[in-house]
């Protein structure tokens, strides 16, 4: 989503939720807040060659072996992206899983996608139910389009042929947001109160009534904002309502009862969260800021749900303004995922920045009518910029742990610098805000020259 109030003509005419929702994952998309200053002259006369210092501890992407020791027993590794749409951060989200899962014990990809796209990828790459192609088309619509790639079909198709290969310890796919719920989701929940508890079933139907979708997922995002505030608060409470009287249920006995019990429950959750993020008036900046800050704190409840519920070690891929520490724009995006994740799990969550130099990638033109999905190619930043002196450390991309280098690297780490954090749409105010790279993120991984993903 967008960091900004906009008017109700404006989200109807193009994004929807999930268009600020995805838009606004940019790390940092306002102007700078108060009291944020360049790199300091002080911090460049301490350091002769911050590019030298930085070298010491980097290593060339192109050997994930030295990864294993800086994540060491983390069970969640957030990796995020500074662009929504490049070939090489989705390529090499895909390297760094493909890598955990054989030397690590990884077993589950997350991914910024709504929780019942999750639950139609994660059954392909398992059993191979239904047409990945299809799921794709179908369900990364709307502002999740930039997630029907080559490089994530690539993924997908690997993680089917390791389960093929390896069928007593299958990788799996969930996704932990709330744009959209769809409905296999309702029909998981209803399917389960009909064995279970059959005389609530009209009761569960009469409350998911106007909620369940009809029609497809670009249709119904970009209709949903234009039920007035009242009704979308009202269709909120009939679904939380359905998930209090669910969370009731006692689980009943058998084998399996409490497991299909508890993940009956959660897919109630997941279609509460929809529609309680629907529920924030996001004509006003209050309302934003208070849905900004429940989706983040809401993907970080679904992502350690999912950890402690299966006991799989996790790769979390999302943007940079969702996988790191520090927001760039408190008032309008007070939290981050990454800070919910490091409360609730400690060291067992480890963030991974990106950073890149030059080159291009998808996204919604802002200066064109109707906003179109289109490549930008872009140039490197000025001298000033994080990026330009990452640019000298090696030709080729390389990562390093910021937590681990040497005192004057450490220095020009902590010290705010402008970098591109780019989103759904560009351009778009705020995309090169300074921020800090050692409070932001554990590790680093800096690309010289991205590409745009290739779009399917």
């Amino acid at each position: 989503m967008r960091p900004t109030a906009l008017p109700q003509s404006s989200l109807r005419r193009r994004l929807s939720v999930a268009g600020l929702l995805l838009a606004v994952c940019l790390g940092g998309l306002a102007p700078a807040p108060a009291g944020a200053a360049p790199a300091s002259t002080r911090t460049e006369a301490a350091v002769t060659d911050p590019a030298r210092e930085l070298a010491r501890s980097a290593r060339p992407l192109a050997d994930l072996r030295p990864l294993d020791r800086m994540i060491g027993s983390a069970e969640v590794v957030g990796v995020g992206e500074a662009t929504h749409s490049s070939a090489e951060f989705f390529t090499t989200k895909h390297r760094i899983f493909e890598h955990l899962v054989e030397e690590r014990g990884f077993t589950t990809f997350a991914l910024e996608a709504n929780w019942s796209t999750g639950l139609l990828i994660d059954a392909w790459v398992r059993t191979g139910r239904g047409d990945i192609e299809a799921i794709m088309r179908d369900e990364f619509q709307e502002s999740y389009r930039l997630w029907n790639t080559e490089e994530y079909l690539d993924l997908f198709r690997w993680m089917r042929e390791y389960n093929r290969a390896h069928p007593d310890r299958p990788v799996r796919f969930m996704g932990n947001d709330l744009g959209y719920a769809g409905p296999n989701l309702f029909d998981a929940v209803t399917a389960y109160v009909s064995r279970t508890r059959p005389a609530l079933l009209p009761r569960f139907r009469e409350l998911y009534r106007e909620s369940r979708p009809t029609g497809g997922v670009e249709e119904w995002m970009k209709g949903y904002l234009d039920r007035p505030l009242a009704e979308r608060r009202r269709m909120a409470g009939d679904v939380n309502r359905a998930l209090a009287l669910l969370e009731r249920q006692r689980p009943g006995g058998g084998a399996g009862a409490r497991e299909a019990h508890a993940w009956a429950v959660q897919h109630a959750r997941a279609i509460a969260q929809v529609g309680t993020e629907y529920a924030h008036d996001f004509a006003t900046p209050e309302g934003l800021a208070a849905a900004m800050l429940y989706r983040d704190r809401v993907m970080a409840e679904n992502t350690v749900w999912w950890q402690r519920r299966t006991g799989d070690r996790m790769v979390l891929s999302a943007h940079n303004g969702h996988v790191g520490y520090v927001t760039l724009d408190p008032e309008h995006y007070p939290r981050l995922q990454g800070t919910f994740l490091r409360d609730a799990l400690g060291r067992d969550y480890v963030s991974v920045g990106a950073s890149f130099g030059r080159g291009s990638f998808n996204a919604h033109d802002t200066g064109a009518p109707g906003e179109p999905l289109r490549v930008f190619t872009v140039g490197p930043l000025g001298p000033d910029s994080g990026a330009h002196t990452l640019d000298r450390v090696a030709d080729e991309p390389f990562y390093l742990d910021l937590r681990r280098t040497t005192p004057a690297a450490r220095e020009w780490l902590g010290t705010p610098r402008p970098d591109r954090n780019i989103g759904t749409a560009y351009p778009w105010p705020g995309d090169t805000v300074p921020g800090r790279l050692s409070a932001s993120y554990d590790l680093l991984i800096h690309f010289p020259r991205i590409s745009a993903a290739r779009l399917r």
